[in-house]
């Protein structure tokens, strides 16, 4: 079968990936013809757009760059009614996502949605759409299933989490070779990961590199994000005690000992490699106060939203500052705040449920198809 596959950030990639390599597995013959990145394209994906060329971040950056990002989606659907795919595959990123979806049901083209829009958190009057246009929803979140069936009568697929997958189908890490190849030397690593756009980086490491003369016992590792340069790292690594890996994150996380992250689907890896965080968001003064009025959410991280507590502490905008920081870093790097975190990350591994999220959903797909 012919597939169409639209992912538009790191994490999208990463999944779309894993799930064309499942899809493979029962559909020897399929082809596939994706929006992604790297690993999607690794997979055997065809790539029509990489995700670097999508990603706006903020309220103001999407305004200020509708023509392209309407460009992209007129561009899209005519790709799409050149391939005729027996089934369009959508992996969260609405914004993109949902204008497709509406546009290909009136095509009478099978719309399958993997990785549900967070309406929980905003826009929930998306439903209407998601009602409308979406053939078949697999989400990944526990608590999203009562969400869409209890709440709003919309059947939907609990998949368990791609990135249970993701991390279960890593090599162990020969810690001694990672640190000799990148040229770490054996002090306790902190990691920091700050995002996978220019913009938030630089934001984000401005304020987690302000602590780092407190922790000379400590290295401090940056996770270089797929897609950007190592010249764009360049000025960051001013210090003696500043390193950066590149496309190596879970091998980075699997030795670190604490991190500094910044919020989004990385807390969650890096609870799922069993490392204490802190979690940091700082947006721009006017996206911040727009999204302060529309989100309706306790917490911002996912670890605290599945667990529905506060397990791992959250910096956000005012909050996120040098004397901040350093407090909580040396909190998470204290043995009796490590074990409660140690505690909770196991109770998050099993709300998540087991591996097989790729298989699962590549076999609701292929059978709901045929």
């Amino acid at each position: 079968m012919k597939y169409y596959i639209i992912a538009g950030e790191a994490s999208g990639d990463l999944h779309g990936a894993n799930l064309m390599k499942a899809i493979q597995k029962h559909d020897p013959d399929a082809i596939f013809r994706v929006w992604g990145g790297d690993l999607m394209e690794s997979a055997g994906g065809i790539l029509v757009k990489h995700y670097r060329d999508l990603a706006f971040m903020g309220f103001l950056e999407v305004v200020l760059n509708l023509r392209t990002i309407f460009k992209n989606i007129n561009f899209c659907k005519k790709d799409i009614e050149n391939f005729q795919p027996n089934v369009l595959i959508l992996i969260d990123y609405p914004g993109f996502n949902m204008r497709i979806a509406k546009w290909a049901k009136k095509k009478n083209i099978q719309v399958h949605y993997y990785i549900s829009p967070q309406i929980w958190a905003w826009k929930e009057g998306r439903i209407k759409s998601i009602k409308r246009d979406v053939d078949a929803m697999y989400v990944i979140l526990p608590f999203e299933k009562d969400f869409y069936e209890k709440k709003h009568n919309f059947k939907v697929n609990f998949v368990g989490h791609p990135l249970l997958d993701a991390i279960n189908q890593l090599p162990p890490v020969d810690e001694d070779f990672f640190r000799k190849k990148n040229k770490l030397n054996q002090k306790p690593i902190i990691a920091l990961l700050p995002g996978s756009r220019k913009q938030e980086i630089k934001k984000m490491l401005e304020i987690m590199l302000s602590v780092t003369a407190d922790f000379k016992d400590y290295q401090f590792v940056i996770a270089g994000a797929p897609g950007q340069e190592r010249s764009f790292y360049d000025q960051f690594l001013t210090k003696t005690n500043i390193r950066l890996v590149q496309n190596q994150t879970y091998q980075l996380l699997e030795i670190a000992t604490a991190a500094l992250v910044t919020s989004g689907t990385a807390t969650l890896e890096t609870a799922l490699f069993k490392v204490p965080q802190v979690v940091c968001y700082k947006g721009g003064r006017i996206s911040y106060e727009i999204a302060k009025r529309v989100i309706n959410l306790k917490y911002i991280s996912l670890v605290n939203l599945i667990l529905d507590k506060p397990a791992v502490t959250e910096l956000i905008q005012s909050d996120l500052n040098t004397k901040n920081l350093k407090k909580e870093l040396n909190s998470i790097l204290t043995p009796e705040i490590r074990e409660k975190i140690f505690l909770d990350y196991y109770d998050l591994e099993q709300k998540l449920g087991g591996i097989g999220a790729s298989e699962n959903t590549a076999k609701l797909i292929i059978s709901t198809v045929n």
